[in-house]
């Protein structure tokens, strides 16, 4: 084996200015946030003041109204001036406590539910005038406002006849409660400096930052919350800037770390080339092209391999791991679950065999003697490729010399695990492959640390998969139909609904399938769910693979990675309850063989038009791209792909189903910002500084450190 090269450290050092502590003090340092608020605050917005800025109003209340008694309309929110007239207490407590108001017009009874009389006579003192707002209701001829919203003296009668922003809520907090914190942190925002370029915001029309967060925790009417205003554009841009500045920052520092030259492999891509089926495609063998050149460099490489639901991704990532072996180094092959860990075994182990290579298989499921020959072998450098989960880069996991890692289904591992494969090498070239197509805007919030290789061709053979789209009471069709197709030798895996996003539901409402098939088609059905034991699992799935079982019901658990060429038929249950990209991952289980496929998408009605587009643009096309760059104008940003699952970043303020031309313009902004100052030391670069740790994209230039 080579030697191994020396790396050197220089990260720069960025400090939290000091001016932006106040910010990010705890929540409990705010008035009213004790530890029994606490919780319901953090299961919110987070544990900092700062997480209170970016929780912007959902809706407005207008209390501007203020009709005499006599002419408030029902239904509508309304601020009336009242003299208090009678309290009329309840003598049972299913009844509620009345207090009765009038005004030169009539009369109005405000209605209290549990109301504590006492409280009440201190609120409402007989014979006073006072401000009330609320929805005002009509019953019986009687004009009544239940809980008022507002009740203050005449004299603070300015502060309630405004625009109120509504903001979501959860569970133990009310509105008025989190308008008032939220108040409370925009106080503690301090006078930030400018770190926009003041031409490019007078060009544009936009206010300064501090204004422009005003702006939109005190909207001036509905619109201001539905349309994207100028005080939006400005802070979406704001945070876009700081996501493009810090990954380039982490690009920059990665492409001066020496790496290790390592030229294509010659004589191991022949043998396995030659042991492949079927040829390569062309965007395979561009893709592969494009990975050699990376791995010449004495540069690491960071590289993102995307390719649809069977593009070929595999044997790309096996052909570029070998010009590492062909080296004298280790490849390693890290996949976020065991049974797609296994699976790659299984399409690589008999192709190196040829090669005379030694593959291993390294998972949590392995234990005490086993494991320890594998560590072993790895330490010693007798297994040139290992094949694992998040067991690869465990604390006792010790490489001879790990040069080449590959990450399968990026977007279940976050940048910190990527980093601690690396650390487990020296000047590690990373290939991080992805079957959930990203679109383009994505591409760049999220990769744009990373080259990116596209396959977009399927190797010959893919058969296409014909989607038809049926309503639930057509099940009994869709049943006879299988029926059929298992007498002629088909194989069927039967997808059940999500249920609110629910393990437990999810489990009986695929247990509750399960037993409806096996009912009408014997032993032949098997079950597959998140929470079986590895070994059980396998079997399942091994049946199902040899033909011993026809049919499959199974959770989500089978969305990635799961190869039974011979499984023809997919039928997806509630399929309205799942994203596109999900859809898509499924759909791509069958028309990995020879026999004609279909995809049948169960519906429960009424549908939503987004979940009608859904469906219809599952029916047209099966090319994922256009799935994806779908997905993401009808569902926005926040949404696309399950963001808080996929690593992808959330945005609190822009959303890149309306604000792509501004991620485009911050690209090139920060492009020419570090072209011109990549330390950030000028009095532009020092005001940078504080938006990236302002948005929290510091994390992002701590990885620096860390290579």
């Amino acid at each position: 084996m080579r030697s191994r090269p020396s790396v050197s450290h220089q990260p720069i050092e960025i400090m939290r200015p000091a001016l932006l502590n106040p910010l990010f003090a705890p929540l409990t340092t705010l008035a009213g946030i004790g530890p029994k608020m606490a919780p319901h605050y953090q299961r919110l917005v987070g544990d900092k003041v700062v997480n209170l800025l970016w929780h912007l109003p959902a809706s407005v209340i207008d209390r501007r109204f203020t009709p005499p008694i006599a002419e408030a309309p029902s239904g509508r929110v309304a601020t009336l001036t009242v003299q208090i007239d009678a309290h009329l207490p309840s003598s049972s407590a299913k009844r509620p406590y009345r207090v009765r108001c009038r005004d030169d017009s009539g009369f109005l009874h405000l209605i209290f539910f549990h109301g504590r009389e006492d409280w009440l006579r201190r609120q409402l003192p007989e014979g006073e005038w006072r401000v009330i707002s609320g929805v005002v209701e009509r019953f019986n001829d009687e004009v009544q406002m239940t809980h008022p919203d507002h009740i203050v003296p005449v004299a603070e009668k300015d502060q309630v006849m405004t625009i109120e922003p509504v903001y979501p809520l959860t569970a133990g907090l009310t509105a008025k409660m989190v308008a008032k914190t939220v108040r409370t942190a925009l106080e503690r925002l301090p006078d930030l400096p400018e770190w926009q370029d003041p031409a490019w915001l007078e060009r544009q029309h936009w206010p300064a930052f501090l204004p422009a967060l005003t702006n939109l925790h005190h909207p001036d009417s509905d619109q201001a919350i539905i349309t994207d205003i100028p005080a939006r554009r400005r802070l979406a841009y704001d945070e876009l800037l700081a996501n493009q500045l810090a990954l380039m920052m982490v690009r920059a520092h990665m492409r001066k770390l020496k790496g290790r030259a390592i030229a294509a492999a010659v004589t191991l891509r022949a043998q396995i080339l030659a042991a492949l089926p079927f040829s390569l495609t062309a965007a395979q063998i561009r893709a592969l092209a494009e990975i050699d050149a990376d791995m010449a460099q004495p540069l690491r490489m960071l590289r993102l391999l995307q390719g649809d639901v069977g593009s070929g991704k595999t044997v790309v990532a096996l052909l570029a791991m070998l010009s590492a072996v062909e080296a004298g180094a280790q490849a390693a092959l890290m996949a976020p679950t065991e049974i797609l860990a296994r699976q790659h075994l299984e399409t690589i182990a008999p192709l190196v065999k040829a090669a005379g290579l030694r593959v291993a298989l390294l998972t949590g499921r392995d234990k005490g003697k086993a494991r320890e020959a594998i560590l072993a072998d790895l330490a010693h450098g007798h297994i040139d490729l290992i094949i694992g989960t998040h067991a690869l880069f465990q604390q006792d996991v010790t490489y001879a010399d790990l040069a080449f890692a590959v990450i399968d289904e990026q977007h279940r591992f976050g940048v910190h695990q990527r980093l601690e494969l690396a650390s487990k090498g020296q000047a590690v070239d990373m290939l991080v492959m992805t079957a959930t197509p990203i679109p383009r805007t994505l591409l760049l919030t999220s990769y744009g640390d990373m080259d990116v290789s596209r396959l977009d061709e399927k190797p010959p053979g893919r058969q296409p998969v014909s989607t038809r789209v049926l309503p639930l009471a057509r099940m009994d069709d869709v049943i006879d139909g299988i029926g059929r197709a298992i007498t002629g030798g088909a194989r069927v895996y039967w997808v059940c609904p999500l249920v609110e996003e629910s393990e437990t539901l999810d489990l009986a409402a695929v247990e509750e399938r399960h037993r409806h098939l096996s009912q009408v088609f014997g032993d032949g059905v098997g079950i597959v769910h998140g929470k079986m034991k590895g070994p059980d699992k396998d079997k399942v799935m091994a049946d199902f693979a040899s033909g011993a079982l026809s049919v499959l019901v199974a959770t989500t658990v089978i969305e990635v990675g799961v190869n039974v060429p011979e499984a023809t038929i997919m039928v997806i249950e509630h399929a309205e309850r799942f994203g596109l990209a999900q859809l898509h991952q499924l759909r791509g289980r069958v028309g990995r063989g020879t026999g004609a496929s279909s995809c049948v998408l169960l519906y429960g009605g009424p549908l939503s038009e987004t979940a009608k587009a859904r469906l219809e643009i599952m029916r047209a096309t099966e090319d994922g791209f256009i799935i994806a760059e779908e997905d993401l104008r009808l569902r926005g940003g926040g949404e696309i792909l399950g963001t808080r699952q996929s690593g992808l970043p959330e945005f609190h303020l822009a959303d890149l189903s309306i604000h792509g031309d501004l991620l485009a313009a911050a690209r090139d902004d920060a492009n020419l910002i570090l072209a011109r100052d990549p330390e950030l030391s000028s009095h532009r670069g020092a005001s940078l500084r504080v938006l990236l740790y302002l948005f929290e994209r510091d994390g992002a230039v701590h990885t620096l450190r860390s290579g």
